[in-house]
């Protein structure tokens, strides 16, 4: 049996492929960098994270962008006549006055990891964009177009229009195919297929919360009318999907939490078949922690196995639920779906990468992501002083443009960061730390920094409460006469959150109080759409010269 989640941890909006055995998953990153994660399996059950496709400048710029803004719901696709993979995706800046600010793009590649080509303008009109390459050659751009005027339904309806790759643009009329296949509301996330001589258009509906679903409709001809499935949605986790929500805007949906299932916020799936035919659907899901409702580990990718109707139609494998299980719960993501017919493929480097990292390579590694900006020489050095990660002060920690700050997912309900810090601030201005993480107005850090109370150098834990800056001051730590210090963060069970620092690395001393880890999540506050990670930063907002120097990282859970 698979289980799931099969890339825990922030992973929404899961977009696969396969490519002989070889498949591939790709997901959001939103204000993270480099952009769009590219996970490997060859069992559908063991995977890891391979590359990101998304790596200069060029093809992302995200400085200023919000928390939640930037990458949105990348597409993979494979052209087997060329052997060439595409990435659509969207780079989101600005959601003011219900306007959706961005634009959308494709970039290329020989092989999966790289390098991909700058990248090719395509639209604008709205979020999800995706490419069918038909099997006459002619390449198909759908998206998700927005509609903001006041009285229209939005989303709006899905879009089609071809793609000229040699004039790299597209080309000829814009159709609207489809307006959804339920009243569920917020459709989103389409891809199109083709088998059984149909044309069929996967989406999905009610919103990227608990009100989730994946949802399918099939054509003879591609520009439609499309039929939605008499059975819509095929995948969710909601009790009832027969609510009418049309028009909607919210799409959290809280309302729709099902205490009865497993998994929640289930859909914005896409398509994949084995080497025998069998088709697989890898979903967006999350796991609150309850009864706070609050998602730690953010949107999570998991996959349901299918099976195809005499009459042509997907459902979620009878043998996935015990007998005798009839009507909706046919239609509920799991946590275990049976494994397909594939020899088990282990690496020998596991998705979750715990473990010690002692900084000795020359660059960076894959599971690490910085904020809106590439890690570069000028701010972030791996040889400035060999076996350190050493990073030069910016931006605050509160800042959406430029600051220091290196980070991991966290994939685990409890699990633990630890370094070691070298750092010598000669004022305030100056800080450096270990922080669990959700956005720059989610967080806590434990720092590093001068206190003009203490006369030098001291500890305490900074945190920022959906906007409302606090240092626990009561809970300062004097440590003028600590050459290094090592710092700690665990979480437990995805709710509490303690620091503790140490000397030595041997004796250890909590600092301040137990803290409230479900505030870095989804759930609280605004809609987010992200998830939690452990970081290190510094910050100099005197000169923005002072070095900070890390000499490990270290990653467990459990």
């Amino acid at each position: 049996m698979i289980q799931n989640p099969i890339l825990p941890g922030f992973n929404p909006d899961p977009s696969i492929i396969r490519v002989g055995d070889d498949y591939y998953i790709a997901t959001s990153t939103f204000e993270w960098f480099p952009g769009v994660p590219i996970y490997h399996s060859r069992d559908l059950q063991n995977w890891r994270l391979l590359t990101h496709a998304l790596t200069r400048k060029s093809q992302l710029d995200l400085v200023g962008v919000d928390g939640a803004h930037g990458v949105w719901a990348p597409a993979l696709s494979h052209d087997e006549s060329t052997g060439r993979f595409y990435l659509i995706y969207t780079n989101l800046v600005g959601m003011n006055g219900d306007c959706f600010d961005l634009d959308n793009y494709v970039v290329t590649t020989e092989s999966i990891t790289g390098p991909w080509s700058e990248p090719t303008y395509l639209n604008s009109s709205g979020f999800d964009p995706s490419l069918f390459h038909d099997d006459d050659g002619r390449k198909w751009l759908v998206n998700l177009e927005w509609d903001f005027r006041q009285g229209y339904e939005h989303p709006g309806p899905i879009i089609l229009q071809e793609f000229d790759e040699a004039k790299g643009q597209l080309v000829g009329p814009r159709t609207r195919i489809y307006r959804g296949g339920t009243d569920m509301g917020c459709m989103e996330a389409p891809h199109l297929y083709k088998r059984h001589g149909y044309y069929y258009l996967m989406a999905a509906e009610g919103g990227t919360g608990y009100g989730h679903a994946v949802t399918v409709a099939r054509s003879k001809t591609l520009e439609g009318p499309y039929e939605p499935d008499p059975q819509n949605p095929i995948i969710t986790n909601v009790a009832d999907p027969s609510f009418n929500e049309r028009g909607v805007g919210d799409s959290t949906k809280p309302h729709h939490y099902n205490p009865a299932a497993e998994l929640q916020k289930s859909g914005h799936g896409s398509l994949v078949h084995t080497q025998d035919g069998t088709p697989y659907i890898p979903h967006l899901c999350a796991r609150p922690v309850m009864p706070e409702q609050r998602c730690v580990l953010g949107r999570e990718t998991s996959i349901q196995r299918c099976v195809w109707t005499d009459d042509h139609w997907l459902r979620l494998d009878p043998g996935n639920f015990p007998a005798g299980t009839t009507g909706n719960d046919l239609r509920q993501a799991l946590l275990q779906t049976p494994s397909p017919d594939l020899p088990e493929h282990k690496f020998d480097q596991p998705l979750a990468q715990p473990g010690r990292d002692d900084f000795e390579s020359d660059s960076l590694g894959v599971q690490y992501q910085t904020l809106r900006i590439p890690f570069t020489e000028d701010w972030g050095s791996l040889t400035r002083s060999p076996g350190k990660l050493s990073l030069r002060g910016q931006g605050s920690i509160f800042c959406r443009f430029r600051q220091s700050l290196v980070a991991r997912r966290i994939q685990a309900f409890t699990c633990q960061a630890q370094t070691q810090l070298t750092f010598e601030p000669e004022n305030y201005l100056q800080s450096a730390g270990l922080a669990a993480f959700y956005d720059i107005n989610k967080f806590y850090t434990l720092r590093v920094y001068h206190s003009d109370t203490f006369g030098g150098k001291a500890l305490c834990i900074l945190a920022n409460d959906l906007g409302q800056r606090h240092e626990y001051l009561d809970a300062r730590l004097d440590i003028r006469d600590w050459d290094q210090v090592h710092l700690r963060a665990r979480i437990e069970d995805g709710r509490h959150l303690r620091f503790s620092a140490s000397p030595d690395g041997e004796t250890w001393q909590t600092v301040g109080p137990v803290l409230d880890a479900t505030k870095i999540s989804d759930d609280y506050g605004p809609q987010c759409f992200t998830g939690a990670f452990f970081a290190i930063h510094a910050e100099d907002q005197d000169r923005k010269s002072k070095w900070a120097e890390f000499d490990y990282f270290e990653y467990t859970e459990g």
